[in-house]
């Protein structure tokens, strides 16, 4: 997307010509996660900023502080140098993500800032949404310029990010939990995806973004629909469409769907069920789960978790599916090799890292670190959610396709909300199945 053309002539925006070989972008995300999980667990554990507050003397002298403020920026500096070495070696061009970054940087502290207020959290809405909209207002009110785009990373920060999601998918929780949750999560997944890339095609959408899009709305919204573009390796135009339209309309759900548990008199665990079926965050999962119960958000949590467990085969699956179409349309056979160069590597720092925490590591460690992995985590994700923001125009939206692959999505989204309904009365509603307290 070109935003703020009329600045591409600028010194920070003109490509540079890297002096070495670039490195792939997902084997960079996998090893910048990586290397933030290792200086963690060897001990290097630095106080990240708070944004909690609740009254305004709580945000001047809390959130606003001189102490709060040096930790923000003692947490900024690393990531900045971290992300800034990915880009310098895919792209070879440093000037204008260091002219943008602390922009981007600013915009997902924001976003933090505005969810942590307990008047905020009461409603459930979070991080995401504030970022996503102050990018969104800076990309159609203001403009993006070349500068900041090439700062804008929203792609590789969700890698990074999703590395760093992998030490909090811990499969012994899943399992102590019940199996229920990843039952619930593998029948969501296959119908919900089936039924959206039939729409779909129904609507004439290209195979591509209905396959971002099939696997947006049944998995986990922005994050699959990344594991899904790397799988097939799609136009990331395309994807950017798909993740704005995931964020755009989880905001409404994530307020909606909490009131109608109460409304409509939906027993606590099946609405905490629902809801981690249909978000797609596991922390709007919380947020939503927790303007419930207790026992709500917990259900909640476990298919959510369960369903996050999911994109590492999702992704594996959909570079096979994609592979043998695209070689039976060439009339060729496609080899294992093939198949591994089009699946997306990033997954593997996800499934490596759960994998470590899941079975190698000591409870002990694993209490000790999830704070800092997690608050580190959510500062990638942030910044990756207002780059989509800053990504993304709301006529583009609009123009995309006549309409037809919105259209196409909201009907995915909206038979996902009634079959996982349907699915979380079925199996946490006690019908058939004894279900687990969760306290």
């Amino acid at each position: 997307m070109n935003h703020g053309a009329d600045s591409a002539t600028s010194p920070l925006s003109r490509p540079q010509a890297a002096p070495w070989p670039q490195v792939g972008e997902d084997w960079l995300a996998a090893g910048i996660g990586a290397l933030v999980v290792a200086l963690v667990l060897a001990g290097v554990r630095p106080a990240l900023p708070s944004f909690s507050w609740e009254t305004s003397a709580d945000l001047v002298t809390g959130v606003l502080g001189a102490g709060n403020l040096s930790r923000t920026l003692a947490a900024a500096v690393p990531i900045g140098i971290l992300s800034g070495v990915g880009v310098l070696l895919t792209r070879g061009a440093l000037g204008g993500f260091a002219a943008g970054f602390p922009v981007v940087f600013a915009l997902a502290w924001i976003s933090q800032l505005l969810a942590g207020s307990a008047a905020v959290e009461a409603w459930g809405i979070e991080y995401v949404i504030f970022a996503l909209v102050l990018g969104l207002l800076v990309s159609n009110l203001v403009g993006v310029p070349a500068w900041l785009a090439s700062a804008a990373q929203s792609e590789f920060y969700i890698k990074i990010g999703l590395v760093l999601l992998g030490t909090s998918i811990l499969f012994g929780d899943l399992l102590q939990a019940g199996l229920l949750g990843i039952l619930q999560a593998v029948l969501v997944v296959v119908a919900v995806w089936f039924v959206s890339f039939w729409l779909a095609r129904r609507l004439r959408v290209d195979d591509e973004l209905g396959t971002m899009m099939a696997t947006a709305v049944s998995i986990c919204g922005v994050s699959a629909a990344i594991a899904a573009c790397g799988a097939i390796q799609g136009d990331r135009r395309k994807l950017s469409y798909v993740t704005s339209l995931v964020l755009i309309v989880a905001a409404p759900m994530m307020v909606l769907m909490p009131h109608a548990v109460r409304i409509f008199g939906i027993p606590e665990v099946v609405g905490g069920a629902w809801l981690g079926g249909t978000l797609d965050t596991s922390a709007s999962v919380v947020a939503a789960g927790e303007l419930i119960s207790v026992p709500a958000r917990n259900a909640g949590v476990v298919v959510k978790l369960s369903q996050n467990v999911l994109i590492g085969v999702a992704a594996l699956l959909l570079t096979i599916w994609w592979t043998m179409r695209s070689a039976g349309a060439a009339g060729t056979r496609p080899g294992i090799g093939v198949i591994w160069e089009r699946f997306p590597k990033f997954v593997l720092g996800f499934v490596a890292t759960s994998f470590l925490f899941s079975f190698l590591l000591d409870r002990q460690v694993i209490a000790q670190t999830r704070g800092v992995l997690n608050g580190l985590r959510t500062m990638w994700f942030a910044m990756a959610f207002a780059s989509i923001g800053l990504e993304t125009r709301f006529s583009e939206l609009v123009r995309h396709g006549g309409g037809r692959p919105a259209i196409a999505f909201l009907g995915g989204q909206a038979f996902n909300v009634v079959w996982t309904l349907v699915l979380a009365y079925l199996i946490f509603g006690g019908l058939f199945f004894a279900v687990p307290v969760f306290e």
